[in-house]
């Protein structure tokens, strides 16, 4: 499988001036604060050093019969779809939390929070594609989870640290260096909580 159900939805509740003092990157653009970014969405996303673009998650190719949201890192550097985005076209994708739902023994499904313990905006690795004459689109790549989100899903979205944001977004960082970068995030320095479903009322 190239592609995998996790990360469907994320926070970015972050005005542009906390992303721009954040990522040292302009935001050329009107945002307003997102608790529930979600595919096909217009969201932000760093291509380079210096400047934020809008960009819609999820790309669909031709031969897709449904979006495709996220990218295994494990496969990146080896499946024709994803191969030379990882190559040339990486990209950062601004949050501040990322969801995923547990099902509790009722059955009902439990919305949980994933965020940094320090309260820090943090980023996704990603890559970004395009088809044809369509606009460009990016994903989100996932990594095989951490201890804290291990017993809520078995994937788990690809956090950039703050010291690699150059090196991730560098085109001349090389592919190994790129591929030992791809790990979970340390489970210490993240919390876990449960939320309101309200927050996330328009997930389908």
């Amino acid at each position: 499988m190239e592609t995998c159900a996790v990360c469907g939805r994320y926070s970015l509740n972050a005005s542009p001036e906390q992303l721009a003092a954040h990522f040292q990157a302009a935001v050329p653009f009107e945002w307003q604060p997102r608790l529930n970014a979600a595919p096909s969405q217009h969201l932000p996303v760093l291509l380079g050093h210096d400047r934020f673009v809008l960009m819609t998650w999820g790309y669909m190719p031709s031969w897709a019969k449904t979006r495709l949201v996220n990218a295994r890192a494990e496969t990146l550097s080896e499946k024709p779809t994803f191969r030379a985005a990882f190559r040339a076209r990486r990209c950062l994708v601004p949050a501040d939390a990322f969801y995923e739902w547990h099902t509790l023994p009722n059955g009902k499904k439990q919305p949980m929070r994933f965020a940094l313990r320090n309260g820090d905006l943090f980023a996704f690795g990603g890559v970004w594609l395009q088809e044809d004459d369509s606009s460009p689109s990016f994903l989100v790549i996932t990594t095989a989870p951490n201890d804290l989100v291990a017993p809520i899903h078995n994937r788990m979205p690809f956090i950039v640290p703050p010291e690699r944001y150059a090196a991730w977004l560098d085109a001349d960082t090389s592919l190994d260096t790129l591929r030992a970068m791809l790990s979970a995030y340390p489970a210490e320095q993240m919390i876990c909580e449960p939320i309101s479903s309200n927050v996330l009322r328009h997930f389908t």
